[in-house]
């Protein structure tokens, strides 16, 4: 039996998908699906084309390799030998559940990649240009390998046509750079906060040296919850940084990173919990939260975690360190994202005497 799922899209109508899947001794030998705005013609086509289906040899005449996106992009997932993000993961389950993830592989056009992207940027749940960006960046990927690898019938210039369209029509777009720094004053702020939580409640993450450990070692916060005792040089201050964040492949960017003598100081001090492989052993989401709650709770607008590591950047600059060796401590390899610095003349270290070194180094 067919079934029928209706889902609200995000322009707010409704979809009623009905699909058909036929198994054989466990194994999926057919599978077809269509959308439609009313759940009576829905229901018409399910019937229709069971009924076809049931008669002798129609199955073999259906044996052409065309099976819905979802089942491409399920395949994509099961099959890859690459370890695939988290991020990328659920861009992927949420194309899936979308209407355009019932339609067969042969059947979708520019434009219905196109609409998915104009529906993701209207509506009540719109997301921004660069987040839309980031799906048709993961979907293509499915694109690029289906046809290849499987036979299935996803059109790799269909997919290149809407990008561009979607690109010109603002439905995708950039990033932009971000040039948000904490000032001295709400960096006291924040990390008085932390300390004082800390003393009220024991339990809690030792923010105070995460968060100054992100400022002098330039680290993301997921590679600071990542970085490993065994990957640490002490002698020569640096650090593997595993799995670094890049625009081509993610996954097995490990690159070594030099530390400042500050960051290094601050892992120095939480050797007394070398139990831990980890030198941070928290979860992400934690720290994530914990910096989000601080920031509603002192009224502070705009101050992102990751502007720790734009602060750390530009620091350096300040200091009079040229961008090749900048890039030795933030593990840039394309130098040309770091000449957005430039303008920075030599101002000193913002941070010299700053007194919360110390108590990150005796919090650790």
């Amino acid at each position: 039996m067919g079934t029928i799922v209706t889902r609200k899209r995000q322009d707010g109508t409704v979809g009623h998908t009905a699909q058909i899947r036929i198994k054989r001794k466990g194994a999926v030998v057919h599978s077809e699906a269509q959308t439609f705005d009313r759940k009576p013609a829905a229901t018409a086509w399910l019937r229709k084309r069971e009924e076809e289906l049931s008669k002798p040899g129609a199955l073999d005449r259906t044996k052409v390799v065309d099976p819905p996106l979802s089942d491409a992009i399920d395949r994509y997932t099961r099959e890859s030998r690459k370890a695939i993000g988290r991020t990328k993961q659920q861009v992927l389950r949420a194309i899936n559940r979308h209407d355009i993830g019932a339609k067969t592989c042969s059947s979708i056009t520019s434009e219905d990649i196109v609409a998915f992207a104009r529906e993701l940027v209207s509506g009540p749940t719109a997301v921004q240009p660069q987040t839309a960006a980031n799906y048709l960046s993961h979907l293509a990927a499915v694109f690029r390998v289906a046809r290849p690898a499987w036979g299935y019938g996803l059109d790799q210039q269909a997919m290149k046509d809407a990008t561009v369209v979607a690109g010109k029509l603002g439905y995708i777009g950039k990033s932009k750079e971000r040039d948000r720094r904490p000032t001295l004053d709400e960096m006291d702020r924040i990390l008085a906060h932390f300390a004082d939580r800390k003393i009220r409640v024991p339990q809690s993450l030792p923010m105070v040296p995460i968060v100054v450990f992100a400022l002098f070692s330039t680290r993301r916060q997921s590679e600071i919850i990542r970085l490993s005792r065994t990957d640490l040089d002490v002698p020569g201050s640096r650090v593997w940084v595993r799995d670094m964040k890049n625009p081509g492949e993610k996954i097995g960017n490990d690159v070594l990173c030099n530390l400042t003598p500050e960051a290094l100081r601050v892992i120095q001090a939480t050797e007394q919990r070398g139990d831990k492989a980890e030198i941070f052993p928290f979860n992400e989401d934690t720290v994530s939260a914990s910096w989000t709650r601080a920031m509603v709770t002192l009224g502070i607008e705009d101050l992102h975690f990751h502007d720790l590591r734009h602060d750390g950047v530009s620091r350096l600059f300040e200091m009079g360190w040229t961008i090749p060796q900048v890039a030795t401590v933030s593990g840039h390899r394309n130098w040309t994202s770091l000449k957005r610095y430039s303008h920075l003349g030599q101002a000193g270290d913002k941070y010299a005497g700053w007194p919360w070194l110390d108590r990150a180094a005796s919090q650790a």
